[in-house]
């Protein structure tokens, strides 16, 4: 008979509570704000005792931090789940900016990432949760897009903090009613416009 690994159901019950954690933290913040929710609901929207709140995060901000790097996290997950290697430079550039605006209206995403993250967190502490995930895969797509010949050598991190600022400020227009496609119209032309532009020195 097998024995189970009791290191491995530790470590798998451990994930779960976090996860847990991290799934009522999220439903609470999008419905209340993060200044409008306790951590008692919060603990109680999951099931568990305050204890394990407090054995897994430090306090609230950290719980909040867990929650919008995994919100991150997943909108890179479907840029790059959009844009395969197997499309041009140019065309992977596209799609991933169509799968940004696409994965920011997920219900509670663009507040959480957009507006109460660098409220809560700060601009610095967003710009390394956006550097690991959503600005990453711009940069990389930039890069590549530059290193086809498509796009002119400009300095790589002005254009993605200037680009993606761009792609941030077109989703919280759609997540006030904007359009969509007017947008992504708009965002297009202006990545085609810097691919015409003349190569820089």
């Amino acid at each position: 008979m097998q024995v189970a690994n009791p290191r491995r159901s530790n470590r798998d019950r451990t994930e779960a509570t976090r996860s847990d954690l991290i799934a009522a933290a999220r439903r609470l913040f999008t419905e209340k704000s993060y200044a409008e929710t306790g951590t008692p609901e919060i603990v109680a929207a999951a099931g568990l005792t305050r204890g394990a709140l407090y054995h897994h995060f430090v306090d609230k901000q950290a719980l909040f931090r867990a929650v919008v790097d995994a919100e991150a996290a997943a909108v890179a997950a479907e840029i790059e789940r959009t844009a395969p290697t197997t499309l041009s430079a140019r065309d992977a550039l596209l799609a991933g900016g169509e799968a940004y605006i696409g994965a920011m209206g997920v219900p509670g995403r663009t507040r959480l990432l957009l507006v109460d993250g660098p409220a809560v967190l700060g601009r610095a502490e967003m710009d390394a949760i956006d550097a690991r995930h959503g600005n990453r895969t711009l940069r990389e797509g930039l890069a590549a897009t530059m290193r086809a010949g498509d796009l002119p050598r400009l300095p790589l991190d002005a254009l993605t903090s200037l680009l993606g600022a761009a792609f941030d400020r077109a989703a919280l227009a759609v997540d006030a009613g904007g359009s969509p496609d007017d947008y992504r119209a708009v965002l297009a032309a202006v990545i085609d416009g810097l691919m015409r532009s003349p190569s820089g020195s």
